[in-house]
This record gives C-alpha cells, sequence and structure tokens, in this order.
C-alpha cells in the first residue's frame, strides 16, 4: 500500500495535505480498499464550519456506509465535482484524483495532532 510521506494522516483514515491555509483531504488507500467499490459520495456540508472530528460526510460502497471525519476544525471550501459523476476515482486514485475537500482552516496547532505517514503505516500495520 502507498502512504504518501508529504501527507499527514488520521487514526480515521483521513489523509490530509496542507498548502498554506488551505488544506486537501481525502481517504487513505487503506480505507479505500476496506470499503471496497465506492459507488457514492455525500458531501452536503460545502460552505459550512465544522469542527475537528465532526462528520462532514458519507462514502457509500457496495459492502457499507463509512462516515467522514474532519482532521481540522474549518470551512469546507470546495468538494471535488468530479466526485458527482465518478465516485470510483478515491479507489483508482485516492491521493490524486480522488480527493473529496478542501477546507480552510485557521488552528495551525492542530496539525501537531495529525499521524504522519510512518505512524499511520504502524497504526494500520503496513
Amino acid at each position: 500500500m502507498n502512504f504518501p510521506a508529504d501527507l499527514k494522516y488520521t487514526k480515521d483514515h483521513e489523509w490530509i495535505r496542507v498548502e498554506a491555509d488551505q488544506a486537501i483531504v481525502g481517504i487513505t488507500e487503506f480505507a479505500q480498499r476496506e470499503l471496497g467499490d465506492i459507488v457514492y459520495i455525500d458531501i452536503n456540508t460545502v460552505g459550512e464550519e465544522i469542527n475537528k472530528e465532526d462528520v462532514f460526510g458519507t462514502v457509500e460502497a457496495v459492502k457499507t456506509v463509512s462516515d467522514l471525519f474532519m482532521p481540522l476544525s474549518g470551512r469546507i471550501a470546495e468538494f471535488n465535482k468530479k466526485l458527482d459523476t465518478n465516485p470510483e476515482l478515491v479507489n483508482s486514485d485516492p491521493y490524486g484524483e480522488g480527493w473529496m475537500v478542501k477546507i480552510v482552516f485557521s488552528d495551525q496547532s492542530q496539525l501537531d495532532t495529525l499521524l504522519s505517514a510512518e505512524e499511520y503505516m504502524s497504526q494500520v500495520g503496513a
């Protein structure tokens, strides 16, 4: 499995790529493999302020529905509209075209609570 070292991770299997005061969020390769074939992404929180670890949407797979948790407190600025018609991008390219949301966050100190790639790999037994 692939866990890019330039990303941060959560215990809930989200990844985050920080770009200044914005961040791109998706689910890890491990998470999408566990879920199986993803058929729908439900995120209707664009524009809303969401607290760290609160649910901001769901991923529906053939096997199950799973909540998505905010890695950092902030406002959801954008949803990846490609996922409306191609939710399988999360399976085929979880760290690229399969990103889910862009968030604007204000508390830089919350970055310190995220896991490194090495720490995340240890958590999932990779």
